[in-house]
């Protein structure tokens, strides 16, 4: 497949042998979050934002995997490295009760594992203070990770504070602090103590015009949270709060941007009372949004970044004083012992930065949004986002529901998000040429949907 010329070819989806292989994985698998009977012939050509399903279908991926493959398909800013790595057994060993090395000298090996994953999450957290790393398996465990030691650190404290339309995960403490949909609850016990605030959008809010009800009241721009956490008439001790969550963007939520007076409020309202703030960065961080997280578009120093996705394992990042120093606190098995995921995430930051790949999420991501303003899309009612963490919401949700469906029959794949929002999550070294004919399949869609 050359990329520079490729362009998505389709004759039916699902195709015949794609019903086959659904049916087949289906046969065994417990129900979930398949949102298409898409299956990728991991043997056939794919590059970049294009792969190639089991019945010879060409698709333009601007899903990247839910961010989780943030160069797309066999990128050879990776794959070229990955190549030169001599392959052994077992690939993942016990990495909280052992080490690993390629046997070069600490900081100096071509094939950075574990410890080289660390040392540039500790370089790419520097300018908020952090120096320490504990990966894990996913994005749901270094949540559950930060909230522990934030709890910890915090010595008793029983609050913690999340936002409506959150999403952390999907393991029992990640989803109390879920505020999106409410299947992901339903049902299941909770960590008690957990409160939830307005989310504050940069769309229509501001300190002294607030549609989502953090800022109250106009006339006094005091928000709720500082309301809930005055010492003399808040009903919250701020000494009993361990920690603040939120994702810097919302993801699950549908890609709500927060608005500059909320971060400035949460920044100086964290600083004040001296709470753990925890940014939640598994799908804005790693270059997604055209800084290294999305906490750095923001007045907010977290004291936790939790990462996953993009990095291919999970990690949470904080400051030493902020760890537990007891053992046996956190642990997980394979958490610093997946050697391959640990090498892919490595070089994923290394190519960022020797590729300016930031600069270029910044400017396909201005293209993308421009390309769509002048479409002038009537049943299109927003399009925001940075960098390449994009979103376009429609007048329904059955709009959004129709829209991507046809995209899927021209060869674009997207996802949902929130309750009428398509996010577009290009891989990050996406080309002009990528974006120009994603945006214009995307528009085809919208104007057969209209």
């Amino acid at each position: 497949m050359d990329r520079d010329t490729a362009t998505p070819q389709v004759d039916s989806l699902p195709g015949e042998k794609a019903r086959e292989w659904v049916d087949y994985h289906r046969s065994t698998a417990a129900p979930s979050t398949y949102v298409y009977d898409f299956v990728w012939d991991v043997s056939a050509d794919a590059e970049g934002p294009f792969c190639t399903d089991v019945d010879g279908n060409v698709l333009l991926d601007f899903t990247s995997h839910v961010a989780a493959a943030p160069l797309g398909y066999n990128n050879p800013k990776i794959l070229d490295r990955l190549r030169e790595f001599d392959l052994v057994d077992p690939l993942k060993i016990a990495g909280q009760d052992f080490y690993v090395s390629h046997g070069s000298p600490p900081g100096e090996s071509e094939f950075p594992g574990p410890a080289g994953l660390m040392e540039r999450l500790v370089d790419a957290t520097s300018h908020y203070g952090m120096d320490t790393v504990f990966l894990s398996n996913s994005g749901a465990e270094a949540v559950e990770n930060a909230i522990k030691i934030a709890y910890d650190e915090s010595d008793g404290a029983k609050y913690g504070v999340t936002f409506e339309g959150a999403f952390h995960g999907r393991t029992l403490g990640a989803l109390s602090l879920n505020r999106s949909k409410s299947v992901y609850r339903r049902d299941f016990p909770e960590i008690s103590g957990v409160v939830d605030m307005p989310f504050c959008d940069d769309r229509t809010c501001s300190a002294a015009s607030c549609s989502c009800g953090f800022f109250p009241d106009e006339s006094s721009p005091v928000s709720r949270l500082r309301q809930k956490l005055d010492p003399e008439k808040g009903n919250v001790d701020p000494e009993d709060v361990a920690y603040v969550v939120l994702e810097p963007i919302q993801g699950e939520g549908g890609y709500r941007i927060p608005s500059d007076a909320f971060m400035d409020e949460l920044a100086a309202l964290v600083d004040e009372y001296d709470i753990t703030l925890i940014a939640d960065e598994i799908q804005s961080g790693v270059g997604r949004t055209g800084e290294m997280w999305g906490s750095d578009h923001f007045a907010i120093e977290p004291d936790v970044i939790t990462s996953a996705k993009a990095l291919r394992v999970g990690a949470t990042v904080s400051r030493r004083d902020v760890f537990p120093e007891e053992k046996s606190r956190i642990s997980s098995t394979w958490g610093a012992g997946d050697i391959i995921a640990s090498l892919q995430g490595s070089l994923t930051l290394d190519a960022i930065h020797d590729y300016d790949l930031m600069a270029n999420a910044v400017e396909r991501g201005r293209q993308f949004q421009e390309l769509l303003g002048d479409a002038d899309l009537a049943p299109v009612t927003d399009v925001r986002g940075k960098g390449l963490m994009l979103a376009v919401e429609f007048d329904s949700k059955e709009r959004r529901n129709e829209v991507q469906e046809t995209c899927l029959a021209k060869g674009l794949l997207t996802l949902a998000c929130g309750y009428d929002v398509i996010r577009i999550l290009p891989p990050l070294d996406v080309t002009e040429r990528e974006i120009a004919l994603g945006a214009s399949l995307f528009c085809e869609a919208v104007a057969e949907c209209a």
